[in-house]
């Protein structure tokens, strides 16, 4: 994948994990409390970031979204 493609799928998780947030009405920080993590794992997690902590935190945020009805 070119960097440009990695940069726009990093562009569009972050949005919609903004909007599903939005949806849920919480903030980043209330969001880590819900699912165990530190507000800075959250926002790396957010941002795109390709560590394995992150895509599973990524993956608990999308089952959170999956329960709460957000899609």
């Amino acid at each position: 994948m070119s960097d440009e493609k990695l940069v726009a799928a990093a562009k569009e998780t972050e949005k919609q994990i903004k909007v599903g947030l939005l949806k849920l009405g919480l903030q980043q920080k209330e969001l880590a409390k819900v699912i165990n993590e530190t507000t800075t794992q959250v926002n790396r997690a957010i941002k795109g970031d390709m560590s394995p902590k992150s895509m599973f935190i990524r993956r608990k945020i999308y089952i959170l979204f999956e329960k709460e009805g957000v899609k």
